[in-house]
């Protein structure tokens, strides 16, 4: 295709500027000189662009003062498009991951003209009902939800699937029910780490972990027995430590975890299923004068030294979220699966 001419396209660049609104009726536009300069053209081609703007009504050019965008040129801008509105519905802000994938959610929903409406539930399923109804009063057209961790099966969240409402579930889902999600592989992740483990040497691998209640902690729970059963080594349940959700909330965890780890001398390693965890577990090794004795491990990154640890992809699994909530927008209703590898990250090793 044949290039437009220069002053074409420097007109061209000026009604963008008032079609975006960078340029309002009134506003001075450059003067001959001063858009020959920015644009490294001649005063002539600068001249030719005015005098087709003026023509065409962009600009009026009044004599010894200069050229100013029209009044009417107002009538030449598009009508700003409203943007979708899509609900984005979080347990908590606590951690690293949540902060990571709200702040990739909001950058691809914005890059497909999307605006989110956030709510909190604070891990209430109550308050994920609310969210939810709160949010569609609200006129969303559709919604993406991390669940709660107790994962009781949200009835408002199932009607929405029922009724074909666009809904993309991230991190934990609801098995056997028909709604589209964007989840870390956690069985292969978790079975990655304790396979690293076992052939270290490592036979006593402790596994903490909060009460198995929903789909993250139900795999990564699978992911720990497959690596033993692959290797035909025994699986000692005494070895694990599920602690319940209550436990977690009144802020007895730390506790209950030192008094397992006191009565299991034996322990060589320690894989945990959350940062919170690895925290509370690598406090009592250093209390202890254990971290050279017992390794640990846990997923995503915990920040401590010498601590390996599952990554999950945020990015991916946020832009995916994204993508399928698109899709459904646009009509596709079969609900849409994606399983994001994770990768083990070592950090005792070259």
């Amino acid at each position: 295709m044949k290039e437009q001419p220069l002053y074409k396209q420097i007109q061209e660049k000026i009604k963008e500027q008032v079609r975006l609104g960078i340029l309002r009726p009134g506003d001075r536009v450059g003067s001959e000189k001063e858009l020959s300069q920015l644009y490294r053209v001649s005063q002539i081609t600068t001249k030719n662009a005015l005098i087709g703007l003026a023509e065409e009504g962009w600009v009026n050019r009044i004599q010894g003062k200069g050229t100013f965008v029209s009044p009417q040129s107002a009538q030449m801008r598009p009508a700003p498009a409203s943007p979708t509105l899509i609900g984005v519905i979080f347990p908590s802000m606590k951690t690293r991951v949540d902060q990571q994938l709200l702040n990739f959610i909001e950058q691809y929903a914005y890059e497909e003209g999307f605006q989110i409406l956030l709510r909190i539930t604070r891990e209430s399923a109550e308050g994920e009902t609310q969210s939810v109804r709160q949010l569609m009063d609200m006129g969303i057209k559709g919604l993406i939800i991390f669940p709660t961790e107790a994962e009781i099966y949200n009835e408002t969240i199932i009607q929405l699937s029922f009724d074909k409402f666009p809904v993309v579930l991230i991190d934990r889902f609801f098995k056997n029910i028909r709604v589209s999600r964007v989840t870390t592989d956690n069985i292969q992740g978790t079975f990655d780490a304790i396979t690293y483990l076992l052939n270290k040497g490592h036979r006593h691998i402790a596994y903490i972990s909060p009460e198995i209640t929903n789909s993250v902690t139900e795999d990564r729970a699978a992911g720990y027995e497959n690596a033993y059963l692959e290797q035909q080594f025994p699986i000692d349940k005494t070895l694990w430590c599920l602690l319940s959700l209550q436990t977690i909330q009144q802020g007895r965890a730390k506790d209950e975890i030192a008094e397992f780890l006191k009565e299991r001398e034996h322990v060589t390693a320690i894989f945990t299923v959350n940062v919170q965890l690895a925290h509370f577990v690598y406090n009592y090794l250093r209390d202890y004068d254990l971290l050279d004795r017992i390794e640990l491990i846990t997923f995503d990154d915990p920040e401590l030294p010498d601590v390996s640890y599952v990554a999950q992809n945020i990015e991916e699994i946020s832009q995916k979220s994204i993508e399928f909530l698109k899709i459904q927008l646009q009509g596709t209703e079969a609900p849409l699966q994606h399983l994001e590898p994770a990768t083990l990250r070592l950090k005792n090793e070259s």
